[in-house]
């Protein structure tokens, strides 16, 4: 039996998928954005949204691309 995919759940996959691992980072920009504008609750949303496209990408084992990232030392 399969099981439905929520609407966030599609909403990331379709951002995963035009973006890439970017869609995450943009994500999370609008959602501090939308929050600083008094916005808590599309912000909350948006990180929803995020958290999804991450496990979606994390899922898929699109890891590889952090290898080495970033080249800067801490």
């Amino acid at each position: 039996m399969a099981l439905r995919r929520s609407r966030t759940e599609n909403v990331a996959m379709t951002m995963l998928a035009r973006d890439g691992m970017a869609a995450i980072w943009l994500l999370l920009l609008s959602a501090a954005r939308a929050y600083r504008d008094g916005h808590q609750l599309a912000a909350a949303g948006i990180i929803e949204i995020a958290e999804a496209t991450e496990q979606e990408w994390l899922r898929r084992g699109e890891t590889r691309v952090l290898n080495g990232w970033p080249h800067w030392r801490a």
